[in-house]
This record gives structure tokens, sequence and C-alpha cells, in this order.
């Protein structure tokens, strides 16, 4: 029989919900929550509660919403609750060394990658930039370093060549929700053990900036197909037309040499509007204006005449 640890949730996005939904319903025991403060969000700009503390209102947990980790009264709330493991899922705060020392059995973070491939910020968004085939879930022993720890497991899922970020995120969630579970009850058990990463193999998933999204058409079609599949819903890959943003939501590569220069549009139909790129070409599938909704492109093409002209500029 598993033995019941007393743990404390970290986690703020919708990533980190099902870990927690699968917590609540484990042997163990979720004692606090920690979720980031209430930000501005829609048009109107009101206070919006993120989605992990939504459940775990529903779920009875208590929550708390510290602006910071760095003060007494934060690591107070964590030494009250006396716990045995703080799990960690997008939480979007650093944890100071205090905090990772306070649970009896440290903390322990659910990582959307096989690491040490892509340790940071959007492991998501990088492995499709970057084609990879595979991406996964990593159950990690938190230390001072940006996602240096030894790791508890490690299990892969396949990145499909029409997966977006979209797509690809919830997937991942499910998984780590199922990976926790099984980490945690070989950590109670006192069967866990903590793989060292290989230093030499990591690679970094920087923050995504919003200047990522705009579209370089002299790059191969396929990077760029890449690029708004990883940005699929955000930032949004975009270029410009008549000097206005044009926003991308998918797109294909179209095959063979384009007789153009790069960001022409070489034809737009029903089956798309196909533009020249570095090398091949890029059919947009999904486009929208300011103000408007993505449309299919024929229906966009309806109201916009987009033959011959020139993306980019």
């Amino acid at each position: 029989m598993t033995q019941s640890l007393c743990l404390g949730f970290a986690g703020t996005p919708e990533f980190a919900v099902p870990a927690l939904e699968a917590l609540a319903h484990s042997p163990h025991r979720v004692a606090i929550v920690l979720t980031q403060p209430d930000r501005p969000a829609g048009r109107g700009r009101q206070l919006a509660a993120s989605p992990v503390k939504i459940r775990a209102q529903r779920l009875g947990i208590p929550v708390e919403q510290p602006a910071s980790l760095k003060t007494p009264e934060a690591l107070a709330l964590l030494q009250a609750r006396e716990l045995d493991v703080l799990v960690v899922a997008a939480y979007g705060l650093i944890l100071p060394q205090h905090v990772l020392d306070a649970p009896r059995l440290g903390c322990i973070n659910i990582h959307a990658s096989l690491l040490p491939r892509w340790r940071g910020a959007a492991p998501i968004q990088r492995a499709i930039l970057a084609g990879d085939s595979h991406t996964g879930i990593s159950i990690m022993r938190m230390e001072a370093g940006l996602d240096t720890g030894p790791v508890y497991l490690r299990r892969p899922l396949q990145i499909a060549e029409t997966d977006t970020s979209a797509s690809l995120e919830p997937r991942l969630a499910q998984l780590g929700a199922q990976c926790i579970v099984d980490a945690l009850e070989a950590v109670a058990q006192g069967a866990a053990g903590a793989e060292p990463q290989l230093a030499a193999d990591a690679t970094y998933a920087h923050k995504i900036e919003k200047q990522e999204a705009l579209i370089d058409w002299t790059q191969p079609a396929v990077e760029i197909e890449r690029a708004v599949r990883a940005f699929n819903p955000r930032p949004v890959a975009e270029t410009r037309w008549r000097s206005q943003q044009l926003r991308i939501w998918s797109s294909r590569v179209a095959p063979g040499a384009a007789a153009a220069s790069p960001g022409t549009v070489l034809r737009a139909d029903a089956t798309g509007i196909v533009v020249a790129c570095g090398s091949e070409a890029l059919s947009l599938d999904v486009v929208q204006l300011p103000g408007g909704r993505p449309l299919p492109a024929r229906e966009f093409l309806k109201a916009h005449a987009l033959h011959g002209q020139q993306l980019g500029s």
C-alpha cells in the first residue's frame, strides 16, 4: 500500500490542471496550492484567476497567491503545512533555495521535454521549431540550476507532422499527470532513483519573443511551416500585407521550386494561398486580418485578391 504524502502544488496555467486533478484523487493529500496572483485578462482587462486557482477552489484545496517566494511570509506558508513534497508544474516563479529545502523530500517538477533536451521556458514550441520527432515528460528533482536536477522518470510522446503547440500541450499535460502520480508512488515507497542529467547534451528552450513570430520569407518553407505550428495559439505567426498584419494559423509546404522572389504570392485560389519561400513554397490555409476572425483561404479570397502580390512588406 502506498504511503500517503502531504503535498503542496505550485502551478498556474491550464497545462498544470490535469496534474493537480490527478494528485487530488491520488492516495496523497494536497495541503496547499500556490499559483500566481490574478491578472488582467480579456478586452475589459478584468482581474482573472488562473486555471489552477479555479480548479483548486472547486476541489476545496486552500490557495495562496504570493507575488514572490523570496519573502519570509512565503516560506512560512510552506513550513506551516509540514510538506513532504512540493510538486511544481509551470508555476512561473523562481523557487529560491530556502523554498527548495522546505519540504521533507524536496521539490519535484513536471517538465514538458525529455531532459536534458529543452531545458527552460518554452520546451513545447522549441521542439516543434526544431523539427523533433518526439518530445515527452520528465519528472525531475529541483535544484538551484534551470531544469538541471536529476530525473526520476521520462516518458516520450510522438510529435505528429500536423501538431501545433495547441494540440501538443494538452497531451503532454495528461501524460505529466500520469507521470507525477507514478513518480510519487516510488518516492513514497523509498524506491525512487534519480538519474543525473548529462550537461553536455543540454539544449535550452528560451522564452518565445514576439518578434520571432514575424515570418522571414527567405527561410525554407519547411522551417516557416514549423514556426506556424509552434506559434499556434500564441503568439501566432504573422507577415505584412499592404502595411497591415496578416496572421497565419495554418499552412502546408508546397513542394517544388518557386520561380519568384521570397514572399511573392504564386497562386491564390480555393486550394490555398501559395507563397514563394527561400526554398519551395508555403500554402497558407487559415489567415486572419486585424479585427477579423481566422478564415480558411477560400473564404478570405472572396473579399481579397492576393495573386502576384508581395507579403512581408
